[in-house]
């Protein structure tokens, strides 16, 4: 094989590879369609912001994840939020209420762990399915009651 049939089959070789790997780091990004990753860090909001918000009526949409032993040893939830099981998020999306939350109006997670994991995890599932204003309330239900936050009734059924 000639030395310029070797150079061609390397070069075609590594497009291909970069093209099948999607490398995205910035050495590779000369317009191979890589996109720029967004961030899906979750933001937070204070309980005391929340209900403030809640308060004035404003437009929120609470999703409360907590475990079931936590749902079920309170037996109430923060006032308008919609229980979901986290590891049935992504599906309950398709339905509503949540079907119909448009995806760049304001949303709130909680949860009741000691480092809000379950809540941070939904709001990075709802990041990764378009949603654009998604916060964590730092301190989730534990800091909620603590402050005298509105709650009401779990629904049951």
């Amino acid at each position: 094989m000639s030395l310029r049939k070797q150079i061609a089959s390397t070069l075609i070789f590594v497009l291909m590879c970069i093209g099948i790997a999607r490398v995205e780091t910035p050495i590779f990004a000369f317009g191979f369609g890589v996109t720029p990753q967004v961030s899906l860090e979750p933001a937070f909001i204070s309980a005391e912001e929340l209900k403030a918000k809640l308060a004035k009526n404003q437009p929120v949409t609470v999703i409360d994840v907590r475990g079931a032993s936590s749902v079920l040893e309170s037996d109430s939830k923060i006032k308008g939020a919609v229980y979901v099981k986290l590891r049935r998020l992504k599906y309950r999306l398709g339905f509503p209420p949540l079907k119909d939350v448009p995806r760049n109006s304001e949303v709130v997670t909680y949860c009741a762990c000691p480092n809000d994991e379950s809540s941070v995890r939904a709001a990075q599932m709802l990041r990764e399915t378009g949603f654009k204003n998604v916060r964590v309330l730092k301190g989730g239900w534990v800091v909620w009651r603590k402050i005298k936050g509105q709650v009401e009734p779990m629904a049951r059924g």
